[in-house]
């Protein structure tokens, strides 16, 4: 049998790996940040319909505008946002595919604030864009003056930020935003498929729109529309750069089947996102027992949360699925993140990580330096 090694593959691509996180049958799986609410049964039964009905034309191409889910995506996230500001993809990962085809390339740079989800280096391995590594404040934090003087020192064609980050779960300031943008001379994506498990009131990106040509954000129905397995992502930005990313798209990139469904999950986006109020107790919950647990959590404004103070991390993965408990280790020294689940599963993973026992001395110590800087580590969105 032929070997990767052995194929004319591109030199730049020799030696990485595919993106890919641990998939195990178990009762209880918190690894990947899914929504693990159910989609409600009136809810699916609508969507099941609209894509009945949508196979009835199959034999025909989709609308390759996708003009009525662009007009959804536009009432559903306001701000007077119309539908010629609106781009969807299949996942967000596809919308950020999209920018980096367009805006970046060979010669061109993207600059990440580190750690960070794991696919923007990926993603800008595939379009052939060098990806540049910054740091992040203690605590994984990122304020204005730590990302404008690196925007300003690096000067990237493109600038990315998660907010909340990915794997942190750090929320990121709008002020932050603002001084990224004065700094940037090119793009700026803001990735905020996490923003629905943000406090009430905490403003979004989508508030610094006007004005600001080069200011692109990027959502997914995959966290809190309970829509993961749908694939549907989406961006709002100026019309200018939808017509951008027009030019890079595939013919029909959107299928009549995703696009029913996408307009069925938005028809009844209260109901998808009425589970969104428990997600973030069972959140604040992980926060305030994996402290009682001698754990050190983190901030968090996602629906996950990352701990630290494991002093094997690996052991404890492992420990963990044995019980039927599947948890993500993403790579950062003596830590672990947990997506927050329903009120059951959150119970059944404290349990378990209770009858392992306290975390040992020596997983105490939080090096600093490798908690704010170093390459992307394996996360998911």
């Amino acid at each position: 049998m032929t070997s990767l090694s052995e194929l004319p593959i591109r030199d730049d691509l020799r030696g990485r790996s595919p993106y890919g996180a641990p998939q195990r049958p178990v009762p209880v799986a918190l690894n990947v940040n899914e929504n693990t609410h159910p989609v409600p049964e009136d809810v699916a039964s609508d969507i099941v319909a609209r894509v009945a009905a949508a196979v009835g034309g199959v034999n025909r191409y989709p609308d390759r505008e996708f003009t009525e889910l662009r007009e959804a995506f536009a009432r559903y996230l306001g701000h007077d946002l119309t539908p010629e500001q609106i781009w969807a993809a299949n996942g967000s990962n596809e919308v950020l595919q999209h920018i980096l085809q367009a805006f970046g390339g060979p010669g061109r740079t993207l600059l990440g604030f580190a750690p960070t989800y794991s696919m923007y280096p990926l993603l800008a391995a595939g379009t052939g864009t060098e990806y540049l590594a910054g740091t992040r404040d203690a605590d994984y934090e990122l304020t204005p003056e730590t990302a404008a003087s690196q925007i300003r020192d690096l000067d990237p064609d493109i600038v990315i930020l998660c907010s909340p980050n990915n794997p942190t779960g750090t929320p990121l300031g709008i002020e932050t935003i603002e001084a990224a943008y004065a700094a940037a001379r090119g793009i700026v994506v803001v990735d905020e498929a996490y923003a629905e498990f943000l406090p009430d009131g905490v403003p979004s990106a989508l508030t610094l729109l006007p004005g600001r040509p080069r200011l692109l954000i990027s959502r997914t129905m995959s966290k809190a529309f309970a829509f993961a397995g749908a694939r549907v992502g989406y961006l709002a930005a100026d019309p200018a750069v939808v017509d951008a990313l027009r030019l890079v798209r595939l013919p029909y990139h959107l299928s009549a089947l995703t696009q029913a469904a996408a307009l069925g999950a938005l028809a009844h986006a209260d109901e998808m996102l009425a589970t969104v109020g428990e997600i973030r107790t069972q959140r604040d919950r992980l926060v305030s027992e994996l402290r009682r647990l001698g754990y050190t959590p983190h901030r968090s404004g996602s629906n996950f949360v990352l701990f630290g103070g494991v002093s094997d991390p690996q052991a404890t993965f492992e420990a963990l699925a044995e019980r039927g408990i599947l948890i993500r280790d993403v790579g950062i020294p003596h830590h672990l993140r947990v997506t927050a689940g329903t009120e059951a599963e959150t119970t059944a993973f404290l349990e378990a990580l209770a009858a392992l026992g306290r975390p040992g001395a020596a997983a105490a110590q939080d090096e600093a330096p490798e908690r704010s800087q170093g390459a992307p580590v394996d996360s998911d969105l």
